[in-house]
Parts: C-alpha cells; structure tokens; sequence
C-alpha cells in the first residue's frame, strides 16, 4: 500500500456520534460500499498509543489517546483543529451529544468537551476509571465504571440524576432504549435496568466476567461473555434464547444488521449468525486475538485485528486487508470514500 500524505477532497461522510456507528450498535452505513484502499491520504501522530474508537462529525474526527488527550483533527486536511488534555490516562470511546464531545477518564470522571473549540463543559465524576463509552438517551448520559456503579447524569451539565450499584467492574457501554438499560458487569452478569430510577430490572448469570458492549435487536441482547460464549438473552427477562460457544473468552462487541450479527473472539476467529435463530453463517480466522469490534458495511464486515480485514458479509470469505491499524479496542470509521483507523502505535489513518 502506498503511504503518500494528500489532500482529501471528498465530501463529509455522515456523522459516526459513538461506539459502532450509532446507539443501535449497527456498526456501519450499510449503503458504503468499499474496495480495497490504496493509499493513506493523510497521517496523524498522537504521541500515545490509541486503544479506543475514534468518532466523526461534522468533518472532524474526535479520538483519544491513553495519554488523556482528546484529538479533534479535521478530516479535510488530517490537522489538529484543537487538543483538550484530561488528568489522567483514556481507555474511552468518545461519543458526540450534539456539539459536545463526552469520554471517560481514568481518573474516574466523564469530560463534556465542546467540539468546536475544545474548552471543558462539564465533569462528572465516580470512584474508579471509567473505561466505557458515555451513551445518551433522551438528554441523560449513561456510564458504567470499574466501581461497579451505572451512573445516570444530566447531559446538559453533569448533574447526577442517579447511580446504581451492581456486582463487579464496569467496562462494557450501555445500551440504552427508552425504558430499559442493559449493560454487562464484571461479576459476570448482564443487567436490564429501568432509565428513570436506576432499579435493577433483571440479571442473567453467565460464566465469567463480561467486557463485551450488547447491542439490542428483535427483543434480544446480544452479548460475549469471558467464558467463551455469545448469548442472546430474552430483553424482556433475561432468559437465554440461544447461545454458541466460541474458542476463547469475548471481549469484541456485536454489530448488527437485519438479522445478521457479527463478533469477534479471542480465539482468533470472526463469527457470523443468524439473529432469531443463532444459526452459525459463517466463522473466519483474522488473527491470533480479536477483541475489537466489526463494523458492517454494504457487503462487507471489517474488523481490526493486527491489521484491517474487510471480509464479504454472505460468505465470510477475507476480500482486502491492510496491514495497518492492529488495536486492541479499536473500530474503524467507514465513511463515505475512506476509512479512518486508529492504532496502538499512534496514529490515526485516513485510507482511500
């Protein structure tokens, strides 16, 4: 692959405001149909390894470094527009509520950022890293920390409405509908709690303790676990609808599409299945440890694993790779002539 910096000149991609493209995790634009890319068009250095998911809007990508920097690079150019410095290290994923750019810290607080010029708004704080990704429902922003608390505070000015205490370490993002939040705990147990109150509505045990993100599809939440299986649990209950057992422990979020959903597994491998039924599609080996999540285009699922593999959505078969991006957490933004990337060494891409 070619690696000569140019001007991009395309028009902006639509908006990417948090984890996998959208709150409903769909983890993609469906109607962006890529190729393989050729050249990077630019090249951003951090200065710090980048293990969260950058985020876009407007024509500027927002993404964190560990070093507790958040960048806002325009995308036109690959240069800064502004850098906003936090006290202590970011594992986060941004996510944009309008013009304000919130992420967890691992000082245990979530920063409310303005997107145009980078001056603290807010902060809310909590008694350990907050390595999710703040979700916003209806005006309220929802995070869960290594405390073991979900916190509920007001999207406007950081003010806490409430928090609930669960059994373990939180570090997977809240899925957030209008009644009902669901959320994976360290304790190995997935969560439905009531939006207003903060109550626990139900709790499903697994095996082991959970990272991975769920995403909500057809009244059921789709999730990994660390004892090496994918659930869908009933969203009304709990109960187990279907599950599979994979090679290794989860820690990759699904994305979804339809009746398609795709996750990786520390195993190494891609899984693919059908949602209702949680029959196996297909299931392809794309490195030694997956633990980002896949994103969804047209055709095609790409996932970060020591590099950038896109792999066609009907028969898993690998189509392109790109030896660039290797992250642990990382996803790629498909926009809608390039592909940004962010990587553990530092650097943020923008491939076409």
């Amino acid at each position: 692959m070619m690696m000569t910096p140019e001007k991009a000149t395309s028009k902006s991609p639509p908006d990417w405001p948090t984890l996998l493209g959208d709150n409903a995790r769909t983890g993609g634009h469906a109607q962006v149909r890529f190729h393989s890319p050729e050249k990077a068009v630019w090249q951003y250095r951090t200065g710090s390894p980048v293990r969260s998911a950058p985020v876009f809007h407007d024509g500027v990508l927002y993404a964190a470094s560990v070093n507790g920097v958040l960048h806002a690079i325009n995308v036109a150019t690959g240069t800064s527009k502004w850098k906003f410095e936090a006290a202590g290290q970011v594992h986060s994923t941004p996510s944009l509520f309008g013009n304000t750019v919130l992420f967890g810290c691992d000082d245990g607080k979530v920063y409310a950022v303005d997107g145009n010029s980078g001056k603290k708004l807010w902060e809310a704080g909590s008694q350990a890293e907050v390595w999710s990704s703040p979700v916003v429902r209806n005006e309220i922003v929802f995070f869960g920390s290594a405390d073991g608390k979900v916190y509920a505070v007001d999207g406007k000015n950081g003010q806490p409405t409430w928090s609930q205490e669960l059994g373990g370490r939180i570090y997977c993002t809240i899925y957030a509908e209008e009644h009902q939040l669901y959320v994976g705990c360290g304790d190995g147990k997935v969560y439905s709690i009531e939006t207003d109150s903060g109550k626990i509505l139900w709790s499903t045990a697994t095996g082991n303790g959970i990272d991975s993100s769920p995403a909500v599809v057809d009244n059921l939440v789709l999730i990994g676990s660390e004892d090496f299986v994918f659930y869908a649990l009933d969203a009304s209950n709990g109960e187990v609808r279907w599950k599979y057992e994979t090679g290794l422990g989860i820690a990759s979020s699904p994305a979804v599409s339809g009746d398609f959903a795709v996750i990786g597994s520390k195993d190494g491998f891609l899984y693919a299945f059908e949602v209702q039924t949680g029959h196996l599609r297909w299931k392809t080996a794309v490195g030694e440890v997956v633990t980002a999540s896949p994103v969804i285009g047209s055709g095609v699922v790409c996932i970060q694993a020591g590099g950038t593999f896109a792999l066609d959505m009907g028969s898993g078969k690998i189509v392109w790779q790109a030896g660039l991006g290797g992250a642990i957490q990382s996803v790629p933004i498909l926009a809608a002539d390039s592909i940004y990337l962010a990587s553990l060494s530092g650097e943020i891409y923008a491939l076409r």
